[in-house]
């Protein structure tokens, strides 16, 4: 499956942003990926980083499985566009690197030791082309892979499935898809190609849309 991103017009695409409780939902509209915060209380804030409470922990982890125990989430309080993300490791222990993309949020998290350390906005499959779900181990990398199906660059490729689906570096913009990978920012896809091994869990959900209250 090649990563390369295509226009698909009319494509339902939505983000969700982790600012200010890492737990935000999202919207598209235009070409900027629009947070609508759900407010919850945080135990405890430490410079960039949100702990969560047992309550918060225990909501997360009704969109899908978490391999392991969620400890803390990137601090942003600001929305996200397409092609934006954050990676902040400073600090962060070594420790079990684990990766969850979200369909419906169009959002990726990278956690090590139970810590995110990075997250951004992906391009996914679409249509007839769509990204499975489940949980994946990463089979091999390739810093500089190019597509023999589409003939294609898919940068700091991080395979997942005998059949070609792969996260890799993409041209992450509004109303683009791809055909059955996961594209990330380029700058953000050199920085987890750098952090992950080949063995580690890539878990891949479609979470339900929060209730309205």
């Amino acid at each position: 499956m090649s990563a390369t991103a295509w226009l698909l017009p009319g494509a339902a695409a939505v983000a969700v942003i982790g600012a200010g409780l890492g737990l935000y939902f999202a919207q598209q509209a235009n070409e900027e990926v629009r947070a609508a915060e759900r407010i919850e209380r945080v135990e405890a804030a430490s410079g960039n980083r949100l702990y969560l409470s047992a309550a918060q922990l225990a909501d997360a982890q009704r969109g899908g499985p978490w391999p392991q125990p969620v400890r803390s989430l990137l601090r942003i309080d600001r929305p996200m566009r397409y092609g934006q993300f954050e990676w902040d490791d400073r600090n962060v222990p070594a420790g079990p690197l684990w990766i969850r993309v979200d369909l419906r949020t169009q959002l990726m998290s990278v956690f090590r030791g139970g810590h995110e350390i990075g997250t951004a906005v992906v391009l996914y499959g679409a249509d007839e082309k769509e990204t499975p779900l489940g949980t994946f181990p990463i089979l091999w990398k390739k810093r500089d892979h190019v597509s023999s199906l589409y003939d294609a660059p898919m940068p700091y490729t991080l395979r997942l499935t005998g059949d070609g689906v792969a996260i890799h570096g993409s041209d992450v913009r509004w109303g683009a898809a791809t055909h059955g990978c996961v594209g990330v920012p380029k700058e953000f896809a050199s920085h987890l190609f750098a952090a992950a091994e080949v063995g580690d869990k890539v878990v891949i959900v479609r979470s339900q849309a929060p209730k309205s209250s």
